[in-house]
């Protein structure tokens, strides 16, 4: 909220022109009240005038003026994937880049082709060249082929787990720490949204509208997936996302499916699934104020260990009351024993 006021209180808007788009994922979540707290924080300041519109897939708002349209769908789910395909390939070469900074250019390149792609402009490439492209220009970067370091998970609470500002930039500190990130995609969230709902309709008594949504969500998010999956399949150095079945087979022996609060058992499914993928060290991340993530982070780890003997994983709390120097110990300790194993290895 403090961001967004600071953006309209800069005086770079005309703020009789400006409408601001918040997402709301309902349920026991914070992100839930944002909407509400931006609009009266506009009203302090005397700018009620500014429409706050809630972005939503499940009806939790209807805004007037504004209807999520299938093509604008569409177009926000390929942002998605680029962006998984672009940090996927950057988090896995830039640690090992023979010229620093080539990684980055890269990423620089072709974001902005998706840039120019989205907007239009002549002589843009296709959505199915550009995906083709980064896997192509990142398989051909330089990079210290016979170099090893410790792969770190990072899993937890979305803005966390995805924004550095609210990390206090957890990526580039493991990198500096010598060893190299691994983020599961953002689409996979989305996914699970709708995997869900089959699981509600079964289970829980909610009709069979449910199960259908589940079964065209999945099935349209997979569609706009596709060439980045074909284009990871063909590549000699990244594998393709996991599909969200299996994540969830993954999950069943620590809890049940039907557990769908915050990340509910796809974080669980998420830590199982790096550490079959050879990331045994991860990085569980939540703010303080989210309980759900407590439970299904937190509290599965014991499990996981249990399972998988040479898991290495600590939970960290990111929330401004939180002490920076115990963030840094805890990591420290983590990473320190993931360089003994892989030493060992």
């Amino acid at each position: 909220v403090g961001q967004i006021m600071e953006a309209v209180m800069s005086g770079k808007y005309d703020t009789n022109k400006l409408a601001i788009l918040m997402s709301q994922t309902g349920g026991c979540c914070r992100a839930s009240n944002y909407v509400s707290f931006i609009r009266r924080a506009l009203d302090k300041a005397g700018l009620s005038h500014i429409p706050v519109i809630s972005f939503n897939t499940n009806g939790m708002e209807k805004n007037e003026g504004f209807n999520l349209s299938l093509s604008m769908f569409i177009e926000g789910l390929r942002a998605a994937v680029c962006g998984d395909l672009l940090m996927r390939c950057l988090y896995q070469t830039r640690p090992y880049e023979v010229e620093p900074g080539s990684a980055n250019a890269l990423h620089k390149k072709w974001e902005q082709a998706f840039f120019d792609f989205t907007n239009g402009k002549p002589g843009h490439l296709s959505y199915k060249k550009i995906c083709q492209g980064i896997v192509k220009d990142f398989d051909a970067l330089p990079i210290h082929e016979d170099l090893k370091k410790p792969r770190v998970g990072i899993v937890g609470e979305i803005l966390v787990k995805y924004m550095p500002l609210a990390n206090n930039n957890l990526v580039d500190l493991l990198e500096k720490e010598g060893a190299e990130a691994v983020v599961p995609d953002l689409l996979d969230f989305f996914i699970e949204g709708f995997y869900g709902k089959d699981y509600k309709h079964k289970y829980l008594g909610e009709s069979w509208k449910s199960s259908v949504i589940a079964r065209f969500g999945t099935g349209l998010l997979g569609w706009v997936r596709q060439p980045a999956v074909k284009a990871l399949k063909k590549s000699k150095r990244f594998v393709p996302p996991m599909p969200m079945k299996h994540i969830a087979e993954m999950a069943k022996p620590f809890l049940s499916i039907g557990n769908q609060y915050g990340e509910g058992w796809f974080l669980t499914g998420e830590m199982a699934e790096l550490i079959s993928e050879g990331v045994p060290n991860i990085v569980c991340v939540q703010p303080f104020a989210c309980l759900p993530n407590h439970v299904v982070g937190k509290g599965v780890i014991k499990a996981l260990r249990g399972a998988y003997p040479q898991s290495n994983i600590v939970a960290i709390d990111y929330d401004p009351g939180a002490s920076e120097v115990n963030q840094l110990n805890r990591l420290s300790l983590m990473l320190s024993t993931a360089k003994k194993n892989l030493e060992k290895q």
